[in-house]
């Protein structure tokens, strides 16, 4: 039997990029739109299963004279954390010079372009519809121009002698790590280790990495990290490209003090929040896409009411121990 993308879409609710994330974070290959079997029921078990669109319990406290490009947002009672549906650009754009103590992101390197806005609506390139009902855009469609225009802001908004956290997966960072070299002193490459292997047709995918830079100087809160993060990744996630907080909480552990301001203008699932919570942060952060502040606004306010994380309930660095002791200084 032929699985098709196409059939996908039909069947569930979600944009071709939520499709296309998930495959890409999976390494999931779907040639000419064709899914194998075992991508197909790991999408049915995801998609359907886990009530993808069904999971949010707050209410959209944003208004708009135009209900049908209403976008959603979510400030917590004491204004420490903020967040709201928009493109990366235009919410940098609309942060104030140097406003920023540490940016911690993890873009979406499979189809960021789909969200780059610039000035008034403008994007940067363009996708072209196929008119084969399978496939919208390639798996990959970043620029340099995009990254540049991105980081761009990212330094403008950075306080000076500040930190900034970007992941990538290896071919991100053959393409684009030379662009953050450009606009930020680069520091070093950490590796995150998932400790499970993935899947993958050369090699089998068991890392990302993330290239830690600066604005300025200042130097590590501790010179006890390593640059090899241990961490379990997220197997029943209800996001896709969810993230372990260990990853952003080790970020913070090595930049922040309390009260700082962190950013995270790709918020995903929210991982990032919880991460800046538990380290006393205050948070401002965006994603495109209404299905990660519906999520996220949940997952903030359980957590802020119940300190339990309903999207992660177990710690993911329990097999190392220099990570549980890093992590440990926070409790």
């Amino acid at each position: 039997m032929e699985y098709k993308k196409s059939d996908v879409l039909k069947q569930y609710p979600i944009s071709i990029e939520q499709l296309d994330n998930f495959l890409y974070t999976n390494s999931f290959v779907a040639e000419d739109g064709i899914l194998n079997e075992i991508a197909y029921q790991y999408i049915i078990e995801f998609f359907g299963t886990n009530n993808y669109h069904k999971n949010a319990t707050y209410e959209n406290n944003k208004q708009s004279a135009h209900p049908e490009v209403s976008k959603l947002s979510f400030i917590s009672n004491d204004k420490r954390i903020a967040i709201e549906q928009e493109d990366v650009i235009t919410f940098l754009q609309k942060q104030p010079d140097n406003s920023v103590d540490i940016i911690i992101t993890d873009p979406a390197y499979s189809g960021m372009n789909q969200m780059l806005k610039l000035g008034r609506g403008k994007i940067i390139g363009k996708y072209v519809d196929k008119g084969d009902g399978q496939k919208w855009f390639d798996e990959f469609h970043d620029t340099e121009e995009n990254y540049e225009i991105f980081l761009k802001e990212c330094l403008r908004v950075l306080k000076p002698n500040r930190h900034i956290y970007l992941m990538f997966d290896s071919y991100s960072l053959l393409t684009l790590g030379q662009v953050v070299r450009k606009i930020f002193d680069v520091k070093n490459i950490v590796v995150w280790d998932k400790m499970n292997i993935g899947l993958g047709h050369y090699f089998r995918r068991r890392h990302e990495l993330i290239m830690f830079a600066s604005k300025g100087k200042r130097p590590l809160n501790s010179k006890d990290i390593p640059d090899i993060w241990r961490i379990k990744r997220i197997t029943s996630f209800k996001y896709p490209t969810q993230k372990p907080t260990e990853i952003f909480e080790l970020m913070l552990a090595g930049s922040a003090e309390k009260d700082f301001v962190v950013c995270d203008p790709f918020l995903g699932s929210g991982s990032s929040v919880i991460a800046s919570i538990k380290y006393g942060c205050k948070f401002i952060g965006c994603d495109i896409a209404a299905t990660s502040i519906e999520l996220s606004s949940s997952r903030v306010k359980a957590f802020l009411e119940t300190k339990k994380d309903i999207l992660q309930n177990k710690f993911m660095c329990e097999d190392d121990q220099t990570m549980k002791k890093i992590l440990s200084k926070n409790d």
